[in-house]
């Protein structure tokens, strides 16, 4: 965590950040040397940029500019034989694992050198909770799957699901546009008027703003609170995810506010794609999901020590079961940074697994047709399995870890 310097070169439009910094302490960073400048990753300003960006790194200037991974340009790292190595040493296959690839497989990144990206001096943002029957709320969700991917790639419009005490679904629409306050109006007004927002509540802000707006963080913090690496309201959670592939019917989606509705203490978050992700690759860097998903959804449930923990748990799962036969299958995809061992673990004390295809359970869930490539790079860079984990990719050498 002392890792944590920030280097930003304007003239080459890039920064390294070593390995341990956090999101805020990037953002803010960037926000001191320039108003022009930022990037694309996601809203936490605690979450490490490490693992982050091992995963891949979803944000509101993804459908712009695609991952944090996708605009990793280097790397410092140190493999399992205690070499220190660049991109140029390591070979572009381990280049391409370590974007998107998951954290703790291949080895040591102490240090990330991305590509800044561009941001007006002004940006619009929006947040508006709507309440009411779920039949009209999931209206407006369903018009939302057919907007929100295709909508300019300045433009993301996340929804958040969550209920209160008494059982009221609310639905927040959370809106970032790459452009002045008239232009997101006349853009929602044209393709989303269902969703009625007044003019007061597009706010136009610096892109830093637009950071903090969306932080999380008491209102009135500032670009110095960004760099604080200590969350106060801290929980323990659960996540799983889907990637949603065809429009949810209305009455798939009555079904899922119904369920939300019973659980104060769960979330479900819908992010749009599409965008530039819709025109990469699948297998350009190791994260997969690209053309074709309309949308990641995001299931969370929080709790505290005095909460009943089974109860919690047991709703996501119910959740999740619900929402099978609406998301993308063969494999049922899900996004590596929300990490969720239900999908299956690795026993190393057993000798007679073939770690390789047990790691196919949920590798091919993470990663889909990379699977196999994440292996070969893996047996290349850590022959041993030295770097491993009860969720990690295997290295093809070893079947199991005789100290574990």
């Amino acid at each position: 965590m002392n890792l944590n310097r920030v280097i930003v070169d304007l003239e080459s439009e890039s920064a390294w950040v070593e390995g341990g910094a956090t999101l805020g302490e990037l953002y803010s960073a960037i926000a001191a040397h320039s108003s022009y400048y930022g990037f694309p990753a996601g809203l936490g300003p605690t979450v490490g940029v490490s693992g982050h960006f091992s995963g891949g790194g979803i944000g509101v200037l993804g459908r712009k500019y695609g991952l944090s991974a996708d605009n990793v340009l280097d790397v410092g790292f140190i493999d399992a034989e205690g070499r220190v190595m660049g991109r140029a040493e390591m070979g572009e296959e381990v280049f391409w694992a370590l974007r998107g690839g998951g954290g703790g497989n291949f080895g040591v990144v102490y240090g990330w050198k991305v590509q800044l990206v561009h941001v007006p001096i002004r940006v619009t943002c929006f947040s508006v909770t709507k309440e009411g029957p779920i039949h009209e709320l999931a209206q407006l969700i369903y018009k939302w799957q057919f907007v929100a991917p295709y909508l300019d790639d300045g433009f993301h419009i996340s929804i958040y699901l969550t209920a209160s005490t008494s059982k009221e679904v609310y639905v927040t629409f959370k809106g970032f546009y790459l452009g002045l306050r008239l232009e997101a109006m006349s853009i929602v007004n044209q393709h989303y008027p269902e969703l009625k927002i007044d003019e007061e509540e597009y706010l136009e802000m610096s892109w830093i703003e637009s950071v903090l707006y969306f932080s999380g963080l008491p209102k009135g913090s500032t670009t110095q609170n960004l760099k604080s690496r200590y969350w106060s309201d801290k929980s323990y959670i659960k996540a799983k995810s889907d990637y949603v592939r065809e429009p949810i019917s209305i009455e798939g989606l009555e079904g899922a506010l119904e369920m939300v509705a019973i659980e104060p203490m769960g979330l479900l978050l819908l992010d749009p794609y599409g965008g530039i992700m819709d025109r990469i690759s699948n297998d350009s860097i190791a994260f997969p999901h690209r053309k074709g998903n309309l949308y990641n959804i995001l299931y969370v449930s929080f709790w505290v020590e005095e909460d009943d923990d089974n109860r919690i748990l047991s709703w996501i799962k119910k959740v999740y079961d619900y929402m099978t036969p609406f998301v993308a299958s063969n494999p049922r995809a899900t996004y590596v940074n929300y990490l969720d061992l239900d999908l299956g673990t690795i026993d190393f004390t057993n000798k007679d697994d073939d770690i390789v295809e047990k790691a196919r359970a949920w590798g091919e869930k993470y990663f889909l047709g990379n699977y196999d490539k994440l292996v070969k790079v893996k047996t290349i860079i850590d022959q041993q399995n030295v770097f491993n984990h009860i969720q990690g990719i295997p290295s093809s050498s070893v079947q199991y870890h005789d100290e574990l």
